[in-house]
């Protein structure tokens, strides 16, 4: 009968750990998840920013020599992340080709404009300082006219806004019920076991003796639950990888091994944590008030 009661006990004390590495590795999933979600998203409105075009229109009277010295000059900017220089040649070809005829047969001439497309930084595509820009570059004499869509860099940089706001509030929402969640398992967990500790209290064991072997079996807990949560992230990674290899960063390393790092530590802290303060509730509790839990 003894034999029977502690294999069910031993099955017990198995199922609880066992349910609460799965709770656990399930909530830094998601926490890790997320925060990947959220650093991608960052990088991609960065990707978008970085490819809206900026046409800066030269003067016909431009010298050549006044072209490269200009470009040379955009280049060396802060702001500008490339540029290209297209000649009134290369600008007609290129106009040709998409109409699909040659406009110059009856016009006599080429009426475009030798340009250089600039891509700004990301942190420079603010509306403001785009007009700021514009302003500076037009102050110089080979600079015809700068051309660029207002609206949809307006448009672009609010909703990117808009999208990430959610996206942090959403991640700050679910990181805090998941957090709460994980707590009130571990909570759950010892509790069951408050009348061993009371025990081990009343026969003389310091707090940090009756502490210790539940911190210690916390650790132990948080490091098996962070190590599934990262096996289940790099199933995600790999799958993320082959629907949008060409959007999210899958194959920075440095940012997928800050996550792991993030989420191994988060693990272990999170089941210490939790654990240290649900035992030392129970180890300062008064003995009539344990029936009252």
């Amino acid at each position: 009968m003894n034999k029977k009661s502690n294999s069910l006990l031993k099955l017990k004390l198995i199922s609880s750990s066992a349910s609460i590495v799965i709770s656990l590795s399930l909530v830094l999933y998601v926490i890790g998840l997320l925060a990947y979600i959220l650093i991608n998203t960052n990088s991609f409105s960065k990707k978008i920013k970085e490819n809206i075009t900026f046409s800066i229109l030269l003067k016909d009277s431009a010298k050549e020599i006044d072209i490269v010295k200009f470009q040379k000059y955009i280049d060396a900017e802060d702001f500008a992340k490339n540029s290209i220089y297209i000649n009134k040649d290369e600008a007609t070809k290129n106009l040709i080709s998409e109409l699909g005829e040659d406009f110059t047969d009856f016009l006599g001439y080429s009426p475009l404009l030798a340009s250089i497309d600039l891509k700004l930084k990301a942190e420079h595509t603010s509306l403001e300082k785009i007009k700021q820009l514009e302003s500076e570059l037009m102050q110089f004499d080979i600079v015809q006219e700068i051309y660029y869509h207002k609206n949809l860099i307006q448009n672009i940089n609010a909703n990117i806004n808009k999208i990430l706001m959610f996206l942090s509030s959403f991640c700050l929402l679910l990181s805090i019920i998941s957090i709460a969640l994980i707590n009130n398992s571990i909570r759950l967990s010892i509790y069951s076991k408050r009348f061993v500790i009371q025990t081990m209290s009343l026969v003389g064991a310091e707090n940090w003796q009756i502490q210790k072997p539940f911190l210690i079996k916390s650790l132990t807990q948080g490091m098996y639950s962070s190590i599934f949560a990262i096996f289940l992230m790099i199933g995600s990674i790999q799958l993320i990888q082959k629907e949008t290899a060409s959007i999210l960063n899958v194959n920075d390393f440095k940012l997928i091994s800050f996550i792991f790092i993030f989420i191994f530590v988060s693990g272990l802290f999170l089941s210490w944590l939790s654990t240290f303060f649900a035992v030392r509730k129970y180890v300062r509790i008064d003995e009539h008030k344990l029936y009252e839990q």
